[in-house]
Formats: structure tokens, C-alpha cells, sequence
């Protein structure tokens, strides 16, 4: 990144009531060798599998085309003229929103036909210079999009979201013709006012409940709710493994005492370590929390302090099963998760002194050496959490 704030993204979603599967689709995406990342929203027509298919392939195409900078009007035409047509309607039908943002800091949004993208600067509606672009193909002439550029500033939210949101409430005493975009722009501002530093999870969370809230709890449309959050960076180190020579121990000691961040320590040896370093007692919990790892620990200056290999194995397999609908427990595993997932640049310090504990044949056989256990947990937070990962050994 070139500068340095961070670009917080994420989405909340709840099904048509009585749907297994969301009819909105939502991708976030770093591309690869560009300092640049492009988030998409898009809406099948309808509900259920057949609005999830629709949705998937704009979402799908409008990443691909925004990846290689086509214009908006060409990405726009060629997605409504490649999704299949409906055979009771006669349309083919799904809407989408584009973010596109380089140079960790320029930012371009395409969209058509969901409820306006609404920006926020200073808690308050901000509106950059939206362009309508009229598309005059033979088969979409007349079709409006909405496009607009302009430059993030520290603290900017951009809320963008499908019309489940705004047509919440549709038919109820309270809301006859639906909450709206207004009274959904309003609830923003105000749960920004209440708390600034509110997570782009929790922000679009508390949207979507509010929305399911509409609608007596019973959801008449796929609703969803994507938050984007320009911030400084929240940083975690996670310290795992003694040093290969003990001759390193001081290194690991001094990294983990000017660390400018929250602190996590997996594995009893390397709490050891850190703990006569800095001067530090632990105080060991008897709380069992996960039948399957033993109970965190205490330290002053560390989060938490957890059993090594088993606990980061659990971690990432919850890293690589969850979704929107994940409630995480309080085990240890969870507990590094949740961190995980509240911050932006994740640090690992690897030490590579083999545990002999770890050679013996009786362990479950998918029990892997930590440095890959790591690298792998590590490729899943950038990929699928669009975290900054750093891995260091010692």
C-alpha cells in the first residue's frame, strides 16, 4: 500500500425468508500485482437459486471486466446482453454496483439499478459528482447507469446495498411504501454519530437487522448490506514457536515488546520465552471453553495466550468454512479468529524449533508442522479476508 490507511471491506446478507440461498451476490477481489481492489454487489431478479445464478455471473463478469479497465457503458451493455433470458418475463434481469479502488485511494463506482451508493465524510452524506451514461445499443437503448470518481479521505464510509434494504417494511403500517433510501441513509448517519469508529462488519450488520426488523422479521426480498471503511490499520501479531537457536531468543523478545498492535502468543515454550523477557507473569485459566484445545492464558501486554499447533489448525479450518452466517464461539481458536477478522495487517512470527511432541506417530496425522499450518491460514486472510499478511521466521 502506498500510503498509510487501510480499505476495510465487508457485507452482511440475509435470505428471502424460506430461501437456503441469497439471491444477492457479493465479491471482493486484490488484484494481483496492482495496488488495487474491486468490490461488486449485484441482484439476480427474483429469489432463491435462479436469482443467485443471475447474480453470481453479473458479479462475476462485472469483475472481470472492471479488472481490465473497460469503459462503463461497454461492461453495462455486454453484462445485460450475455445474462439468459427469463422464459416467463421475457427479460434477463440483475442489477449491479462496481467499486473499483486504486492506488489505495481513488476510487470509481459503476451502478445500475440498486439504491444509490450513499458516502459518508464526517458522518455526513457526501455527494461526488455522479455521471448518468444513457447506453444505446439496439437491446438495452434507454438503460441508465450511474458512474462517479473521486479520492477517499481518512475516515470515509461508502454504503452500498440492494433493494431489499429499501423496500424493507413494504406493506406494513409503519413503512406502507417500503423504509426507503432516505430513512436508510438517516439510520447510517446515525449509527455513525454513535459510534465514528464503528467496523464496516458491524455497520452493515446493524443495517440488515434493521431491515429484517421491517419486515417483522420475515425477509420479502434478499437483503443485503456491503460497508466499505477507509482507516488507519489495525495490526495483530501472532507469535508462534521458539526460535531454531536460543541465541535468537532476544529477537523474539524485542519484536514482540515493540510491536504497535495487539499481541497473541500460541504455544506454551514461546509464552515461556516472552514471558521471562519482558518480565511478565502468566496466569493459566481452567475455563474450558472447546472440548478440543486446553484453556487460553494471561499475560500482561498479549491478548491471549493459547496452546500452539492445534489451536492455529482449528483457526484455520474456521478461517476456510466461514460465511456471513458464522457465529463464532468462545474457544481459543475462535477467539484468535475473531482478532483476525477485527484486524488489517496480520504479523506472524514463526519460530522453527521443531517440537519433538510433534513427531510422535500416535498424533492425528493431519496435525501439520506449523510453518505450513501458517502459510496456509496466511493465504486464506489475504484471499478470502483481503487481509495484509507478513510472515516472518526466526
Amino acid at each position: 500500500m502506498n500510503n498509510s490507511f487501510y480499505i476495510e471491506i465487508d457485507c452482511a446478507q440475509k435470505n428471502h425468508d424460506g430461501e437456503r440461498i441469497c439471491g444477492d451476490v457479493f465479491i471482493s477481489k486484490k488484484i494481483e500485482g496492482e495496488d488495487r481492489i474491486i468490490t461488486v454487489l449485484s441482484d439476480g431478479m427474483g429469489h432463491g437459486v435462479k436469482a443467485n445464478i443471475l447474480a453470481t455471473l453479473t458479479a462475476t463478469m462485472a469483475l472481470n471486466f472492471a479488472k481490465e479497465h473497460k469503459d462503463p457503458a461497454t461492461t453495462a451493455d455486454t453484462i445485460m446482453n450475455t445474462l439468459p433470458v427469463c422464459s416467463v418475463r421475457k427479460i434477463s434481469y440483475s442489477t449491479f454496483t462496481i467499486i473499483d479502488i486504486e492506488n489505495n485511494k481513488d476510487i470509481t463506482i459503476l451502478e445500475y439499478d440498486n439504491p444509490r451508493t450513499t458516502v459518508f465524510r464526517d458522518n455526513k452524506i457526501f455527494d461526488p459528482p455522479w455521471q448518468c451514461i444513457i447506453l444505446n445499443s439496439d437491446k438495452n437503448a434507454g438503460k441508465e447507469i450511474y458512474s462517479c470518481s473521486f479520492e477517499l479521505q481518512k475516515g470515509d464510509r461508502i454504503v452500498f446495498w440492494s433493494d431489499g434494504i429499501a423496500q424493507s417494511g413494504l406493506g406494513t403500517n409503519k413503512y406502507p411504501f417500503g423504509w426507503g433510501l432516505e430513512n436508510a441513509q438517516q439510520y447510517v448517519g446515525g449509527l455513525l454519530e454513535k459510534d465514528s469508529k464503528i467496523s464496516a462488519s458491524d455497520l452493515a450488520k446493524k443495517v440488515v437487522n434493521r431491515a429484517v426488523a421491517n419486515d417483522i422479521y420475515k425477509s420479502k426480498d434478499d437483503t443485503s448490506c456491503a460497508s466499505i471503511y477507509y482507516r488507519e490499520p489495525r495490526k495483530l501479531l501472532i507469535c508462534t514457536g521458539p526460535p531454531y537457536e536460543k541465541e535468537k531468543d532476544n529477537e523474539l523478545i524485542s519484536a514482540f515488546r515493540n510491536f504497535n498492535g495487539k499481541k497473541v502468543i500460541c504455544g506454551a515454550t514461546t509464552a515461556e520465552i516472552i514471558s521471562n523477557g519482558i518480565d511478565e507473569e502468566i496466569v493459566d485459566s481452567f475455563e474450558f471453553t472447546d472440548n478440543e484445545l486446553p484453556p487460553v492464558s494471561h499475560m500482561k501486554g498479549s491478548e491471549l495466550i493459547t496452546e500452539g499447533i492445534l489451536t492455529l489448525s482449528k483457526a484455520g479450518r474456521i478461517l476456510e468454512s466461514m460465511n456471513n452466517n458464522t457465529v463464532l464461539g468462545k474457544g481459543p481458536a475462535d477467539q484468535i479468529v475473531s482478532l483476525f477478522k477485527e484486524s488489517d495487517e496480520i504479523h506472524f512470527i514463526i519460530g522453527t524449533r521443531i517440537n519433538i511432541a510433534h513427531q510422535d506417530p500416535t498424533l492425528p496425522v493431519e496435525l501439520e508442522i506449523r510453518r505450513t499450518v501458517v502459510k496456509r491460514m496466511g493465504k486464506v486472510l489475504e484471499e478470502k479476508f483481503l487481509k495484509e499478511v507478513h510472515i516472518g521466521f526466526i
